[in-house]
């Protein structure tokens, strides 16, 4: 029982800092509500002409998690590095496994533009199929435009 005496103390200590915390917010804390003034977004003693947006693009969230997701893989291969040996044709197996979904990760998210910054580019169809008419059509010149030259 006496072991536990020091992990029940520091278990009391930090309910208490918690609650007198909470306690000296609301005794200390303003009681009326901030004016429009005092809300308003003050930078440089430049007044915003127009609200920041309230959305980031979902682009930033997606490179977020590709980051995550290489952070997390290269945590799981330092011990496997350090351990190689020991785990023979299986480990190296089931690093090989691990490392193949990673990837398809990483190519659908590739493949869905999380890493195409720039606008959408949709494509679009182009010039017709070539056929004598269509370069016929291409290479004539239009009397009017030939008469303004």
């Amino acid at each position: 029982m006496d072991q536990y005496l020091p992990v029940l103390f520091l278990l009391i200590l930090g309910i208490l800092f918690a609650a007198g915390s909470f306690l000296a917010s609301g005794l200390l804390a303003p009681r009326k509500k901030p004016t429009a003034a005092k809300i308003a977004p003050y930078e440089c003693g430049i007044v915003p002409e127009f609200e920041p947006p309230q959305r980031f693009p979902v682009r930033f969230y997606l490179v977020a998690m590709i980051f995550i997701i290489f952070d997390i893989e290269i945590v799981f291969l330092y011990p496997f590095a350090v351990v190689f040996r020991q785990l023979g044709t299986f480990g190296l197996v089931e690093v090989l496994a691990f490392s193949v979904v990673v990837f398809v990760a990483l190519v659908f998210l590739v493949s869905n533009g999380a890493l195409t910054w720039g606008p959408v580019k949709r494509l679009t169809r182009g010039m017709p199929s070539r056929t004598s008419e269509s370069t016929i059509a291409r290479i004539t010149v239009d009397p009017a435009s030939d008469r303004a030259a």
